[in-house]
């Protein structure tokens, strides 16, 4: 495949990025010509690894055709490697503030210029258990039912192995094999000319999705479960789980602090018993003392009287 110009910076990174890529991680590399020599394309590439964006790029530096990830604002902050962000024509997703369909209006016309852009879909790292995609993001659907430009879904394995999710350390030895395999494109022609709903856009990406769930099905040699993992329905879920376990906790608190107050009202109904009680045997041992005084002081007067 002829390679296009790609500029300084892409190469640059290049050369810093591939010698250790080729050095950590053995490649399979397969579907490399679903890649389209020309014109504006998008990727949807699934996340398991914080380094599988370097693994991949490093799949599709070999192609010709460079990716413009849609990322983080606050990577291009950082010296260095906000330089290379910016060089190599990443773009910028700004979060919860005004800008934040700056970053759709970018990927468009990227797109419209004859460019690749690649997303996650997932919008983050994978939380599923055994690592299968989980419920994509609308993004890439909106941006490729408004250009109507080709969706190549893309599977990938391997880095996760290196770098597992969420960890600290990489697992270097032994050497992983990162596997990709990039499909044809998606069919999205059933939603071009109808109203860009929610629901639509939904739709869209769940074909997306289960577009890429089924490359990595072909990669892993397994079936993903029928039902992928929701990040939206567990944070519900779990929020659920929460508020029952409060709620059964202060009930479990308020049985405790009644189960207290009844003990020491039954302490102090026994104390009130027990001193009652202790009341009434006193009063007939008094009664019974007071005659025996009555009658001692007549047989001292008739002494009195013999005498």
């Amino acid at each position: 495949m002829p390679r296009r110009r790609i500029g300084f910076w892409y190469r640059f990174a290049a050369v810093i990025c591939k010698p250790p890529l080729v050095v950590l991680i053995k490649r399979d590399w397969r579907g490399m010509e679903n890649i389209p020599a020309d014109g504006g394309f998008i990727t949807a590439v699934n996340h398991n690894s914080h380094i599988d964006p370097f693994a991949y790029a490093h799949f599709q530096y070999n192609t010709g055709r460079v990716p413009r990830f849609l990322a983080k604002s606050g990577l291009f902050k950082k010296g260095f490697v906000g330089a290379a962000m910016r060089g190599t024509g990443q773009i910028p997703v700004y979060r919860e503030s005004t800008d934040a369909l700056s970053a759709f209006r970018a990927a468009i016309d990227a797109v419209e210029r004859g460019e690749c852009v690649a997303f996650y879909p997932e919008g983050t790292l994978t939380r599923d258990p055994h690592g299968w995609p989980m419920t994509g993001k609308t993004g890439a659907a909106r941006v490729a039912l408004q250009t109507k430009c080709p969706v190549i879904p893309v599977a990938q394995w391997g880095a996760n192995e290196l770098l597992p999710p969420y960890a600290r350390k990489p697992n270097l030895l032994p050497r992983k094999t990162h596997h990709v395999l990039a499909g044809p494109p998606v069919d999205l022609s059933p939603f071009y000319g109808r109203e860009m709903t929610p629901e639509l856009l939904k739709e869209a990406t769940e074909v997306i999705m289960a577009a890429i769930t089924r490359q990595l099905e072909q990669i892993r040699g397994e079936k993903a479960p029928a039902t992928p993992y929701d990040p939206r329905r567990e944070r519900i879920e779990q929020r659920r789980r929460t508020q029952a376990q409060t709620q059964t906790q202060a009930q479990s608190q308020d049985r405790t602090q009644t189960q207290s107050q009844d003990r020491t009202q039954t302490q102090s109904q026994d104390r009130t018993q027990a001193q009652s009680q202790d009341r009434t045997q006193a009063q007939p041992q008094t009664q019974s003392q007071a005659p025996a005084r009555g009658k001692t002081a007549p047989a001292v007067q008739e002494e009195g009287q013999g005498t």
